[in-house]
């Protein structure tokens, strides 16, 4: 079975987080085990996205999103930042500037869309309008309602304009994430990523876990799909998101497009200045 048949969210099918182990490494035992297969793709990872690159008819769109910890930032450094910076963007979605608040949600988001033969990374994306939106009432159930409807024709429109989508949704338990508030307040280099916030959001955690819950129920299309990948253990994480890009981007069939120059005149003009550049010595 492929990773992404594993943790793929079927189209309407309703998503209960409680009953999907976190701590899920399907048939790996330990980082040590996985390490060589986590290789192995992430290599494979940078030939698929410099075909992509180089054919220029296609781009994938990446979004993550999970809790506060889930791993969103380390599956951005450790798997996708396999690829060539060339061709890739990696664009974080904080709380809407003025300008952005002043125009529909998904203004900003369309800015942002991978062009022809990019790959773009979204670090939360317009997800959080029926997320952190939801959660915090910063607009009434009337207004991010209807959100699902657009999200889903947005992805559509992307899909027919040649832009594949792949959702993943990093899955943590409550306990791995105190575990990683604290490593943060131990380790200094991480003092950084501390926010006033981290503990007040924990306190919502039913809320939040609901609010995926519609949002991946509703939003798992075949055109835009969901995974759900168990992300307590960062090594198969990494592994599982690593997988499903690769999966994905070999579905593509992609063909490095034709040299624009006359290779064989290319040639004869190197092998004589190589001749006379001898000459000449």
């Amino acid at each position: 079975m492929k990773c992404g048949e594993l943790f793929h969210v079927k189209p309407g099918s309703k998503v209960h987080l409680s009953t999907i182990d976190p701590n899920g490494t399907a048939k790996h035992t330990d980082k040590a085990s996985a390490r060589d297969t986590i290789k192995k793709y992430t290599r494979h990872l940078r030939d698929l996205q410099y075909s992509l690159y180089a054919e220029g008819k296609r781009s994938l769109l990446i979004c993550l999103q999970g809790l506060d910890a889930a791993g969103k930032d380390g599956v951005i450094n450790h798997v996708l930042g396999a690829m060539n910076p060339q061709g890739t963007r990696v664009y974080g979605f904080k709380v809407p500037t003025k300008e952005e608040a002043a125009h529909d949600f998904l203004w900003r988001i369309e800015k942002q869309v991978p062009g022809k033969g990019e790959v773009a990374i979204f670090n939360r994306s317009h997800y959080e309008d029926v997320l952190a939106a939801r959660v915090h009432k910063i607009v009434p159930e009337e207004v991010w309602s209807k959100r699902y409807d657009l999200i889903n024709c947005f992805e559509k429109g992307l899909l027919v304009n040649g832009t594949h989508v792949l959702k993943f949704f990093l899955h943590i338990s409550p306990g791995e994430q105190l575990k990683r508030f604290q490593q943060r307040l131990d380790d200094p280099a991480r003092h950084w990523k501390i926010s006033e916030s981290d503990y007040e959001e924990r306190e919502l955690w039913n809320k939040y876990a609901k609010a995926y819950e519609d949002a991946l129920s509703k939003t798992s299309t075949p055109d835009a799909p969901w995974y759900i990948i168990p992300s307590n253990h960062k090594w198969f994480r990494n592994l599982a998101v690593s997988k499903i890009v690769v999966e994905k981007l070999e579905s593509l069939d992609m063909r490095l497009p034709a040299a624009q120059v006359d290779i064989d005149e290319i040639r004869r003009r190197y092998h004589k200045a190589e001749i006379e550049e001898e000459r000449a010595s």
